[in-house]
């Protein structure tokens, strides 16, 4: 035991506990609730991806360190999707690193990037690990708040301009927007491109729902826009899009510049990961496009049979346009503190839930709203459903 008076965790980490993730998780278990917070599936993928996991591992392909950048076959796999899916140009050499999933991409980018007191802008709700990582870099984090209407959560574009300050360094864009299910429009795209341009700024988008969009939403990757291409970071992985959410394979694509910058971090954070699940996310990524619809339209199809759920339950429902989330309402059951709703949820009705509170700087812009995963199978939604049932007022 330390007998200084000073702190063991340093102050730039001080406002970070263990995550609602872990913490909701372990509720789960201890109560037998039916998980519905943290995003992962409860199936694995395609089973031609598992087995050229095992085959490279039989084979010793990847067993040993592998190269720093990725294996050129993975490499070479992220630039032909790129080419194939969005008209994006890469070289596989210069403009692609592969990184321990996109948790590691961003931190390592915003390490990178970003200098002590460098304003960093995020959407709001945001994903956790932007906060811990622009803390980690000494930056200053600045919320632009998506803000609920019309049964979505809108970007206001104004406040988003209105953020931006002589000390602003770099826009953290995420869409499909992980907890609302955003997804945002391509003249909206323009406009943030637009204002990247004019005030000279760096941007982080974090796309690895990318493959996750549903009725008439379309993803547009920032950098495919003017004067964008040279600006962006882009960050994606394969645990969203293929159920292999633990193998922890993400990629940053960029211009030569931006991915050796983002390399000089990455290199001393994992150095290397995940060698021979490397030699089956590049087989992966060459799957037919009935995978990739067929996956859309299975979570499209799940998202309903939850939202009937919810919306019968008495919860008001915020219907996602992409990712794995539902976010809703708690008043109309005559709820206000989202927190003590989600602690008291798995022993009322047996299921788990994730607070929206977690995502925000201020918690009170978020106290009524909970998130609930809808990335499971059919019969765990059903019967999360008919558990939800003993909350209707």
């Amino acid at each position: 035991m330390t007998s200084s008076a000073r702190p063991l965790l340093n102050r730039r980490l001080a406002e970070f506990g263990t995550t609602v993730f872990a913490e909701m998780s372990a509720l789960a278990l201890s109560t037998g609730a039916i998980n519905l917070g943290q995003g992962f599936p409860d199936t694995d993928g395609p089973e031609e991806v598992r087995e050229a996991a095992v085959r490279a591992l039989r084979d010793g392909r990847g067993n040993q360190y592998p190269p720093g950048l990725g294996i050129p076959e993975l490499r070479t796999a992220v630039a032909a999707h790129q080419r194939r899916r969005y008209g994006l140009s890469v070289d596989p050499d210069t403009e692609v690193l592969v990184t321990a999933g996109a948790t590691e991409a961003i931190a390592a980018a915003l390490l990178a990037l970003v200098e002590p007191g460098d304003e960093v802008i995020a959407l709001e709700p945001y994903y956790d690990s932007y906060a811990a990582s622009i803390a980690m870099a000494g930056g200053t984090r600045v919320p632009v708040t998506l803000r609920p209407g019309d049964g979505r959560f809108r970007l206001d574009l104004d406040e988003l301009r209105d953020a931006v300050t002589d000390r602003t360094r770099l826009l953290l864009i995420n869409t499909p927007h992980n907890p609302t299910g955003t997804v945002l429009t391509r003249e909206e795209l323009a406009q943030i491109a637009a204002l990247a341009v004019e005030r000279d700024l760096l941007v982080v988008t974090d796309e690895v729902y990318e493959h996750l969009v549903f009725d008439d939403a379309e993803h547009v990757p920032l950098a495919t826009l003017p004067g964008m291409r040279e600006r962006t970071v882009t960050i994606s992985s394969a645990g969203k899009t293929f159920s292999f959410t633990g193998w922890k394979v993400g990629w940053v694509t960029g211009s030569p510049e931006l991915v050796t910058a983002v390399r000089s971090a990455k290199q001393y954070l994992t150095y290397v990961s995940a060698g021979p699940f490397q030699y089956a996310v590049a087989e992966a990524l060459a799957l037919p496009e009935s995978y990739f619809t067929g996956l859309r339209d299975d979570l499209q199809r799940k998202r309903d049979l939850l939202g009937d759920g919810l919306r019968a339950a008495g919860f008001e429902t915020y219907m996602p346009r992409g990712t794995y989330f539902i976010t809703t309402d708690i008043t109309p059951l005559g709820e206000k503190d989202a927190h003590a709703f989600c602690r008291a949820l798995p022993e009322r009705c047996g299921v788990v839930a994730i607070p929206n509170s977690v995502f925000y700087d201020d918690p009170g812009v978020s106290r009524s709203h909970v998130r609930f995963a809808f990335c499971k199978r059919d019969d765990v939604l059903d019967e999360a459903a008919n558990r939800l049932q003993r909350m209707a007022p």
